[in-house]
């Protein structure tokens, strides 16, 4: 709290000195412990020039995605208000799932780096340092557990409208969890949950997203993208990072309250999948077809190519002439 307290200070008079008298009488605390918190904020990366005689003045502040720089972008009721930052962790979702149980519904953890980000069937996701976005939700929704299946659906939307808003680029959904940017993967949704018979326990969403990262191993090229490669501009992480989480708020209250005929719609309007010959890797086998529609319980209706309409409520998806599919 005081050195979220002393950086708004410093960022209200940016590119100006502040005395260590006035931080200290405005902070109620010693210059001792102003200095303290000051080299901590150097330690982040905040340049920080220090005068004897002047104070402090804030020069330049690191792309990194801590609760103070992300929460000027924040407009959420519940989701973000606690706010847990690593530097480097092994994944956001495991983490998440150590402390679910405890702690408070909308948590975030959010990483600048993970070494074992994972994704859908236990696959790998690559999460450099400081060009993406690593960020885990933890949610504790009042709904029966085979509802919770639709919360993929809800992150993959809130993700594109948050794109659309800040990137001004259009994003397609590959049934149910990766945003399509120009063909090629620019995020990946990892939805995990604890639940019994009839309650929920919680709901840990993990959201990846590819947004400044400018270089990708050569078995990932021509399948995974960024933002920044798509549109040659570096993009806001902090702002991205608050729309998405804006927007996850609103369209997860909206399925809450509306169900999932409310956001349906826009699922399908999104999607890249429809209309498209598909093949579904499911725990029953493989499923060869196409795509019809997203119905009201948010499945994917495929029309086999054994001629039987079918709907599929989860399964790992490739669309013929997209990514890996040819």
């Amino acid at each position: 709290m005081l050195r979220s307290k002393l950086l708004k200070l410093l960022k209200e008079n940016k590119g100006e000195y502040v005395s260590g008298q006035k931080l200290c009488e405005q902070l109620n605390v010693s210059r001792t412990a102003v200095w303290k918190h000051i080299n901590g904020l150097k330690n982040e990366g905040y340049q920080i020039k220090a005068h004897h005689k002047m104070g402090y003045m804030l020069s330049s502040e690191p792309d990194v995605l801590i609760y103070e720089e992300v929460s000027p972008y924040l407009s959420t009721n519940f989701i973000g208000k606690y706010y847990i930052h690593k530097s480097i962790i092994d994944s956001t979702n495991n983490f998440a799932k150590e402390i679910a149980s405890n702690a408070p519904d909308g948590t975030i953890i959010i990483a600048e780096e993970q070494t074992s980000g994972r994704g859908r069937l236990g696959r790998s996701w690559l999460s450099q340092k400081g060009c993406g976005i690593w960020m885990s939700v933890i949610l504790k929704p009042d709904l029966q557990p085979q509802q919770a299946i639709n919360l993929t659906q809800v992150a993959a939307i809130s993700v594109v409208k948050a794109i659309e808003e800040i990137v001004n680029v259009e994003c397609k959904i590959k049934w149910p969890n990766d945003i399509i940017l120009n063909n090629k993967k620019v995020c990946g949704i990892l939805t995990e949950m604890s639940s019994e018979i009839d309650k929920i326990n919680y709901v840990v969403i993990g959201i990846g997203v590819n947004v400044n990262c400018d270089n990708f191993p050569e078995e990932l090229k021509g399948k995974a993208t960024s933002l920044y490669l798509e549109t040659h501009s570096k993009i806001d992480r902090k702002k991205l990072t608050g729309s998405i989480l804006n927007n996850l708020e609103l369209y997860y209250n909206a399925y809450l309250q509306k169900g999932f005929d409310y956001i349906r719609p826009i699922c399908i309007e999104k999607s890249i999948t429809i209309g498209r010959q598909i093949k579904v890797i499911t725990n029953e086998g493989e499923i060869q077809g196409y795509a019809v529609t997203i119905d009201n319980t948010g499945s994917l209706v495929v029309d086999t190519k054994e001629a039987k309409r079918i709907s599929i409520m989860s399964g790992d998806v490739s669309v013929r002439g997209l990514l890996d599919y040819v």
